[in-house]
């Protein structure tokens, strides 16, 4: 299997380079949101929003409960809503309120916060599929977690699910997807970089070990992730920690690899292509799923570099599947 990456141009004034930020595609238009230029410092709070088919950035003006600045913050979608969980604050404490975000009325509105839902908590991941919002992970308060959330979005309820077990150690930075109708939590940190696989069956509610093979990738974590159709694919990530932690760069990837769902079988990706077409190795990005020119693939924005510079750039991956 193939891909290709594409670099896009960048019109009006964007959010900047930053890490540990969150952006999320909502039809031709990628709504970003928290991040940080200095580490752990949240750059700001506004919703910054990139046009798919013009490659122009605007802010829109806002209603409701805007949230204030965070790091570590994740973002999904259902339908032409926007939510936003987690994150960590200016003072470096941890969140758990829930957010949503209406695209068509530019709207904020907080819907969980205080004793409600999951334990405060950055650096997690987040998925959905039609009905439910998916929290997974992250640290929190007293250490990294291990715990699976949902969030309905018509009874407005959560639901803690089973825990994963003794298999899975707690971690932060995992990639968290919904594919055919599983829950998937790949690698992720926690101490050191883990290459573990677990899967989630809601309608069982049991948790499954999977034994992955083929091309598999070395531990990682802060890597982008998206499903699309059978695959998971995955690209960069931190491969060795700094010793330096949260303020340093560790060593990043620069590859690109798809988990087939029905076989368990990794493969790497060929991702050739330009210097200047190449997100090239980094970390802590911004990342989509996004459909753009009947392309389905995986949309990139900032992260941290090798030199420990947060980058301001957008790339695409459209894989051949």
């Amino acid at each position: 299997m193939a891909g290709k990456w594409v670099k896009f141009l960048q019109k009006g004034l964007g959010p900047g380079a930053r890490s540990s930020h969150a952006i999320k595609v909502v039809g031709q238009k990628a709504y970003a949101f928290g991040g940080e230029f200095t580490p752990r410092l949240p750059v700001d709070n506004k919703l910054h929003v990139f046009d798919l088919k013009d490659h122009s950035w605007s802010v829109p003006k806002v209603i409701g409960d805007i949230p204030p600045p965070r790091v570590g913050v994740t973002m999904t979608s259902i339908g032409n809503t926007i939510y936003v969980f987690g994150g960590r604050d200016l003072e470096h404490k941890e969140l758990n309120e829930l957010y949503s975000f209406d695209t068509s009325a530019n709207e904020w509105t907080l819907l969980s916060s205080g004793e409600v839902g999951p334990p405060h908590r950055s650096y997690h991941s987040m998925a959905a599929d039609e009905q439910r919002v998916y929290i997974f992970g992250g640290c929190g308060n007293a250490g990294r977690l291990k715990d699976l959330w949902a969030f309905d979005i018509d009874s407005r309820q959560w639901t803690e699910f089973p825990s994963p077990g003794e298999n899975c150690r707690p971690r932060g930075g995992l990639g968290l997807t919904v594919c055919r109708e599983k829950i998937w939590v790949v690698y992720g940190f926690s101490g050191m970089e883990l290459n573990d696989v677990h899967c989630f069956d809601p309608s069982t509610e049991t948790w499954t070990l999977v034994e992955t093979m083929g091309e598999k990738p070395s531990a990682r974590s802060v890597f982008s992730a998206a499903a699309i159709g059978k695959w998971i694919i995955t690209y960069g990530g931190e491969v060795d920690p700094s010793d330096q932690g949260h303020l340093g760069a560790g060593k990043f990837s620069a590859e690109v690899y798809a988990l087939d769902t029905d076989t368990q079988c990794w493969m790497r990706l060929n991702d050739a292509a330009d210097a200047s077409e190449h997100p090239g190795p980094r970390g802590w990005c911004a990342f989509s799923a996004a459909k753009i020119d009947d392309k389905v693939g995986l949309l990139v924005y900032g992260g941290n570099s090798p030199t420990n510079d947060r980058l301001d750039d957008i790339f695409f991956f459209a894989p051949d599947v």
